[in-house]
């Protein structure tokens, strides 16, 4: 019992099956999901008596936004709480993939390491290069303001300028195809929507530079795949982080895991201590609010109340 609530929780650390879930929302008035669930007509007509769906994300592409709006259920989700960590991890995994970290590591594990070598394993610099931001929210800016420790000069794209963010870091605005052929680096951090499925593409990666580095913190299918593997296979970009991949979680025999030349973790971007348990904690608060009838501390179709 919570606060005079019966809970009941899924206990396995893995995606609930969607056929049990179906059936466990059927008598349920709130539900606290993750972005691993599909939350759209089939899932909120099992769950007619639902007056709150809560997400322990930020994004929220999974849910069917304008569903939920229609039938009166407002749609918890967290942000800011998880900016400052999802952005320190994007700084990891660029600097990993430009100075060649996992691949010097392995260098090592198998037993090449014999003497110094002033031509092994050269990476990138990221001091004085320039960094492009793909998506200018909340972590785009988060990126943006520690560019400034590398004295590295950022050139960003967004849906709209973003002059705040320009005055606080001296960030500029750029068109999507002249950012990646001037940036050294490029970080993705947008939104996914239908509009953005494969932003990075096939084009897009020819305009990259020889050298460039490609790192992906915000939603998988933002980054085509099957074009990411011809552009490190051939050597049109030097390497690429992800946090984030299309399918995910990736098949251990995909073929971009083959490549040395680039680097997957598994959607660790929030994945501090600290974080995800403020995470969680503003999901329990939405969803407590939710079934209270109360309007939601972090709503991400308020909408809804209108």
């Amino acid at each position: 019992m919570l606060e005079g609530h019966e809970v009941w929780t899924w206990p396995e650390n893995r995606t609930m099956p969607r056929r049990l879930l179906l059936e466990r929302i059927a008598d349920a008035h709130g539900a606290l999901v993750m972005l691993t669930d599909r939350v759209d007509d089939e899932f909120l007509e099992a769950g007619n008596r639902l007056t709150v769906v809560s997400q322990m994300a930020v994004g929220v592409d999974n849910i069917d936004l304008d569903a939920c709006t229609r039938r009166g259920i407002p749609v918890g989700h967290t942000p800011d709480v998880l900016t400052e960590t999802t952005a320190d991890m994007a700084w990891a995994l660029l600097a990993a993939a430009a100075r060649r970290i996992p691949e010097g590591r392995d260098y090592v594990l198998g037993g090449h390491w014999q003497e110094w070598d002033p031509d092994l394993l050269l990476g990138s610099d990221l001091w004085g290069t320039t960094l492009g931001i793909v998506g200018m929210g909340r972590i785009g800016a988060a990126v943006a303001r520690r560019a400034s420790g590398f004295s590295m000069r950022v050139v960003y794209n967004s849906r709209s300028p973003k002059p705040e963010v320009e005055e606080q870091t001296g960030a500029a605005y750029r068109g999507l195809a002249d950012l990646l052929s001037e940036a050294d680096h490029v970080v993705v951090t947008a939104a996914y929507t239908p509009e953005t499925h494969h932003l990075i593409d096939h084009d897009a990666l020819v305009r990259m530079k020889p050298t460039a580095t490609l790192v992906n913190i915000a939603r998988g299918p933002l980054v085509d795949p099957a074009a990411l593997y011809q552009a490190l296979r051939s050597g049109r970009i030097g390497s690429a982080a992800l946090d984030v991949t299309e399918p995910e979680p990736i098949p251990a025999d995909h073929e971009l895991l083959s490549l040395p030349n680039c680097l997957v973790i598994p959607h660790l971007g929030s994945a501090s201590r600290g974080t995800r348990l403020a995470m969680a904690t503003r999901a329990v608060e939405n969803l407590l609010a939710g079934v209270a009838g109360r309007r939601l501390p972090w709503c991400a179709n308020p909408g809804v109340y209108n």
